[in-house]
C-alpha cells in the first residue's frame, strides 16, 4: 500500500537515490542538495511530498507556489516529480500528483505547472493523460 505524506529532513537520503534517476547524466552533490532540500522544507511557498510503500521511500514530488501577475494570483509550479523506476506505471505518480493538486488548491492556486525536458516522451504522454497540455517552450540562460 502507498502513503502520500510530507517529507522530514530524515528521508532525504532515500529522494537524493531518486534524483540521481530523475536527472542520472549529472553528477549530483549530495550535501549541496540536501541544503537546497532542507530549506524547501523550512519554507512557506514551497512543499515536499513522498510516496512511501513498506517504510521505503518510492517517488517524490515538490511544488512552489508562486505569486503571478499574469495568473493574477497563485500559480503552482511542480519542481521536480520522480517515481522509482523500478515502481513506474503502478500508479504511484498519479497519486503523487493528485495530491500535490490537493495542497496547490488548498495554497489558492488556479493553475498547476511543470516543465519537462525534451526527452522525456513517456512523461510528456503521462502528464497529458493527466490534464496538462504543452502551452509554451521553457527558455533557460546560465548566470
Amino acid at each position: 500500500m502507498i502513503v502520500i505524506r510530507q517529507c522530514t529532513h530524515e528521508d532525504f537520503t532515500q529522494i537524493f537515490l531518486l534524483l540521481q534517476q530523475l536527472w542520472p547524466e549529472k553528477t549530483l552533490d549530495y550535501e549541496l542538495l540536501c541544503r537546497v532540500y532542507s530549506r524547501g522544507l523550512e519554507s512557506v511557498a514551497q512543499r515536499h511530498l513522498c510516496a512511501v510503500e513498506d517504510m521505503k521511500i518510492v517517488g517524490f514530488c515538490s511544488l512552489t507556489i508562486l505569486n503571478s501577475l499574469w495568473q493574477t494570483g497563485h500559480l503552482a509550479h511542480i519542481d521536480e516529480l520522480v517515481v522509482n523506476q523500478e515502481k513506474r506505471g503502478q500508479g504511484i505518480g498519479t497519486a503523487l500528483l493528485d495530491a500535490i493538486t490537493k495542497v496547490a488548491r488548498e495554497a489558492g492556486s488556479s493553475t498547476l505547472e511543470l516543465d519537462s525536458a525534451f526527452h522525456r516522451s513517456r512523461a510528456h504522454k503521462f502528464y497529458e493523460q493527466q490534464g496538462f497540455t504543452n502551452r509554451a517552450y521553457l527558455f533557460s540562460k546560465p548566470l
